[in-house]
């Protein structure tokens, strides 16, 4: 493996880089740097760049004095990143194995320069929203370059050919390994909200060991929620008594619940299929509750998840005040010379009544 430092890497970490090597293969040839994610506050990641596929890899929480580690830093978040994405372990470990030890060399390549420049900026924002969502807590992250591997990026290449990095390291896996990519335990839930007048259903399919928190912004996603309340999962045995155990955010989130658990560090596959059935709850104002139902477990999914196979229904919009104010917001849409109709237009910005063709296809979504 063959790592570009940049210059203020390697003198921040006291490396002295060799030159590139000749006929170095792209695939295992990465370019990095040393940047911040906060304005106005010092260095704290670490970015690396794959020269053949613009993979990203991000290392938040890299301060100067773990930068004598770097290397062994860096190769552990290269094979973390990969398995947050659910690729079978052996096909990342084959990539280890024929990427090699790590070589520092001199950065001289301004296209890769560039590349990393444009990476790094949009992995700082990930992370930051990443922190900002645990009050700060993330204090170490080694797998969230994988989301920014997910936006769509344009080769400036002579084909100008626009491209989504995580999708083209995925390709290059396949044709370089020549086995499957993913192989996993997965679950095809059934994610229901009722609405009284209807019910606003996702049917998706989701890795077992999905962790909670991504469960949760899945559903966010999925029902075009904007991740603005408090959230809960509830499993309750088949009695449908009390709680069997509640699952909440924070600290805050226990003082009127000392028996919940936090969310944190749990996966699903702790709970199904011991459960067939749990609810989330989003937004203890409104009480909006999705009933997340075990539709059929997969032994070995062979494609990439969370994917959406299904959708049908439209999710009310934010802060409507609960099924009762979604059913009185959903008669003065539906009347034209109500009195309150035009501001309730406004008000409603950009939701309608009925899903989107984009929004009713079946896709992957990014957690």
């Amino acid at each position: 493996m063959q790592i570009a430092l940049t210059r203020k890497l390697a003198d921040a970490a006291g490396i002295k880089c060799v030159p590139p090597m000749a006929g170095a293969d792209p695939l295992f040839s990465w370019t990095a740097n040393w940047t911040n994610t906060f304005d106005r506050r010092k260095e704290d990641m670490v970015i690396l760049v794959n020269s053949a596929t613009r993979f990203t890899v991000s290392v938040y929480g890299m301060k100067r004095g773990k930068l004598k580690d770097l290397k062994p830093v860096m190769l552990s978040a290269v094979r973390n990143t990969l398995l947050a994405m659910h690729i079978d372990p052996e096909v990342v470990e084959e990539y280890m194995r024929q990427a090699g030890e790590p070589v520092f060399i001199t950065n001289h390549d301004r296209k890769l320069t560039a590349w990393l420049n444009h990476q790094g900026l949009d992995a700082a924002f990930v992370v930051a929203d990443a922190v900002n969502e645990t009050a700060g807590k993330m204090k170490f992250n080694d797998t969230l370059g994988r989301m920014v591997s997910r936006r769509i990026v344009n080769y400036s290449g002579p084909s100008a050919e626009i491209f989504v990095p995580a999708e083209e390291m995925i390709k290059a896996l396949a044709q370089r390994t020549g086995k499957p990519v993913f192989r996993y335990k997965a679950f095809e839930l059934l994610v229901a909200l009722d609405l009284e007048v209807y019910s606003a259903t996702r049917r998706v399919i989701v890795p077992a060991n999905i962790a909670l928190t991504q469960l949760h912004d899945l559903i966010q996603a999925l029902f075009n929620w904007e991740n603005r309340h408090l959230h809960s999962f509830t499993f309750t045995d088949s009695s449908g008594s009390l709680p069997d155990a509640r699952l909440v955010m924070s600290e805050e989130d226990r003082r009127y619940d000392p028996e919940a658990i936090l969310e944190t560090g749990h996966r699903l596959s702790g709970f199904f299929p011991k459960y067939r059935e749990m609810v989330y709850t989003y937004d203890l104002g409104d009480n909006w509750e999705h009933t997340v139902e075990l539709v059929r477990e997969i032994d070995e999914c062979s494609e990439e998840s969370p994917y959406l196979l299904e959708a049908s229904g439209q999710a009310p919009p934010e802060d409507v005040g609960g099924v009762p104010g979604y059913l009185e917001f959903l008669d003065i849409m539906g009347e034209r010379k109500h009195p309150e109709h035009e501001q309730m237009k406004a008000w409603a910005g950009y939701w309608t009544p009925v899903l989107s063709d984009w929004e009713a296809k079946p896709r992957f979504i990014p957690v």
